[in-house]
């Protein structure tokens, strides 16, 4: 029953980042996307393991073509990933297993204390901007002023408010998915 249930909470964050697909503001080659709370929602939610592994299903589907990415459209498929964008969606993949780490695997009955929950909400999205940074940088042959002005910049207040709301719903989920994963 533990695998099924692991399973289903895999598929479903992965859906769960697919869907943040559509949910964006296109404001140039990096658009505002829900993907990024979702990433790191599974982390947080799942740990490093389950989270990491929703991510990872997330990225295959859009490497074999789905219309999972923001911004869908052209390109699609392992062009994405080697695209501008790639960095960032590498990054979601760190950024959902460092967060897991950081909040440790759900177990009924352990809450995260909120100093934790920040500490893993402020390291997730840093290391999806990293790589999503560099190589935003190196597919644009830009200098770093640009690349920050093209790919950090414009999200850091959305990203903070996403950052608030995973802080709000996280320990909720958190505490149905170690209840969830425990029978």
């Amino acid at each position: 029953m533990k695998t099924v249930t692991g399973l289903t909470f895999t598929a479903l964050f992965a859906a769960l980042i697919s869907v943040g697909a559509f949910i964006t503001i296109p404001i140039g080659p990096v658009p505002i996307a829900m993907q990024n709370l979702f990433t790191l929602l599974s982390g947080l939610v799942l740990g490093p393991v389950l989270g990491g592994a929703a991510v990872g299903l997330f990225i295959i589907a859009g490497a074999i073509g789905a219309p999972v990415f923001a911004n869908n459209g052209s390109p699609m498929g392992i062009a994405r990933i080697i695209g501008p964008t790639g960095g960032y969606l590498f990054g979601y993949l760190l950024g959902a297993i460092i967060a897991g780490l950081i909040v440790g695997f759900p177990r009924p009955g352990i809450k995260v204390p909120l100093w934790r929950l920040i500490a893993a909400i402020s390291a997730g999205f840093l290391v999806v901007y990293a790589p999503g940074l560099i190589r935003l940088k190196m597919t644009l042959d830009a200098d770093w002023p640009r690349t920050l002005t093209i790919g950090f910049y414009p999200f850091l207040i959305g990203d903070a408010l996403k950052g608030i709301i995973a802080a709000l719903i996280a320990p909720r989920l958190r505490r149905t998915a170690a209840d969830l994963l425990s029978r």
